[in-house]
């Protein structure tokens, strides 16, 4: 039943929002990382590909810009089973829609590295408008950003059908991610 993990990984694509200076993740030491609940039990998976760009001062948030894009058949769920069902019609359906797509429209300073990121996630071709916190660290050569937030997985029509009782996968997706940026 790790279907409902494909919910996660849709959530996780939201969670690409702000980052460096006019610059590429390093998704080799990056992650995007979900966890769903099915049947109440935690279901975590992540996905394998997904690349971002983004234009970020923590100075001017404000002015900050940031795309991402996550291959959805790339979905890990640790379980065959789980990911064929994933990139299925009721799930992903990555034949018509391979891709997920998080844009920032707006980024806020929310404390001491600390931000706030929001703007338009697109799932098999519906958008709806999330928000995501996160935190800036600068170390080593490097500019790391994590930060989490849940994804509504009924509202991008993931998991349709059947999928579609809360009593056996949650609505609730938490998405993880952690993108480090060469400085």
């Amino acid at each position: 039943m790790k279907r409902t993990s494909l919910l996660l990984a849709a959530a996780l694509l939201a969670a690409a929002p702000a980052f460096a200076a006019s610059q590429k993740i390093d998704t080799s030491k990056s992650f995007i990382r979900f966890v769903s609940k099915q049947m109440n039990v935690p279901v975590e998976g992540k996905f394998k590909k997904f690349e971002g760009n983004v234009d970020f001062d923590p100075k001017k948030p404000e002015a900050a810009k940031a795309e991402f894009e996550v291959e959805l058949g790339s979905i890990d769920m640790g379980s065959p089973e789980g990911e064929t069902e994933a990139v299925r019609p009721l799930w992903f359906n990555t034949a018509q829609f391979p891709k997920a797509k998080f844009v920032a429209a707006t980024v806020k300073a929310a404390g001491p590295n600390k931000y706030e990121a929001a703007g338009a996630l697109t799932i098999k071709g519906i958008s709806q408008n999330i928000t995501t916190s996160f935190t800036l660290n600068d170390a080593s050569g490097t500019r790391t950003v994590e930060g989490t937030f849940t994804l509504k997985r009924l509202q991008f029509k993931i998991g349709e059908k059947q999928w579609a009782d809360t009593e056996t996968v949650a609505d609730d997706v938490l998405v993880k991610y952690r993108f480090v940026l060469p400085l």
